[in-house]
């Protein structure tokens, strides 16, 4: 039975009033003009082509106010890697000298990346080599373990994906950091446990990524619709898009 005399208690007014802020702020950012380096591993190429030509999201779908507290308890949490990096030793860049954050611009600026921060120098007793690309990621307790079992490749692959293309692109700025292994590191925002891993340079994952940003945005610029990831249109993956509907609405197949 509905309830139609339920007040708002008093964590969910302040809960709402927060979030419409966040939601407020959220609109007066301007939107972004490019295909994101850190998105090219998404399953669907299609959903990734939607998302470049700046198609409206379906009703209800988007990022919620929680979705958006999600994010900056992240972007805290990196800080506090950061932190806790260049406390232990390592001499981590994550600002150029001009003050402007490391990644690259390619295609006219249509594919465009912003890499976390690279590592100039470490603790001799870990045996690193030197530059490499850093990236910091943070989980619940149950993706956390899943990366720790299975690794950041099987476990994550939109996020190797984006280690592959920053370590190639960013190898004309800083010479070498495609050739030494990134520094992966994820944080357990339940446990605050930690995860380091070292990925090496995947080559084919590159190029293959490279490739399909190339064809998005051929594709989007033409006119032309890419096909779907998925022949089911209830798919997992398919239920948390934000353009589902509008997916089975143009039609076209796999």
């Amino acid at each position: 039975m509905l309830d139609f005399n339920h007040q708002p208690r008093l964590h969910e007014r302040f809960t709402q009033v927060i979030d419409q802020a966040l939601d407020a702020e959220r609109a007066h950012q301007m939107p972004r003009q490019y295909l994101g380096a850190s998105r090219l591993g998404v399953s669907c190429e299609r959903a990734l082509q939607f998302e470049y030509a700046g198609a409206p999201v379906d009703p209800g779908k988007g990022f919620s106010g929680r979705t958006l507290r999600i994010f900056e308890v992240g972007h805290a949490l990196e800080d506090l890697a950061i932190r806790w990096l260049r406390l232990s030793g390592f001499d981590l860049h994550t600002r150029r000298r001009d003050g402007s954050q490391f990644g690259f611009s390619v295609a006219g600026a249509r594919i465009q990346g912003h890499v976390d921060g690279v590592i100039a120098d470490g603790p001799a007793d870990l045996g690193l080599v030197f530059p490499s690309l850093w990236e910091c990621k943070t989980m619940n307790d149950k993706s956390w373990r899943e990366t720790v079992k299975k690794g950041v490749a099987v476990a994550k692959p939109v996020y190797a994906a984006q280690i592959a293309v920053y370590q190639a692109y960013m190898e004309a700025a800083i010479p070498g950091i495609s050739t030494h292994p990134a520094l992966f590191t994820a944080i357990n925002k339940d446990t605050q446990e930690l995860w380091f891993e070292l990925v090496p340079f995947d080559g084919g994952l590159a190029q293959r990524m490279s490739d399909r940003a190339v064809r998005v945005i051929q594709a989007t610029e033409a006119g032309e619709l890419l096909p779907r990831g998925f022949v089911d249109p209830n798919h997992f993956e398919c239920n948390w898009c934000d353009w589902q509907e509008r997916c089975q609405r143009v039609g076209g197949g796999r």
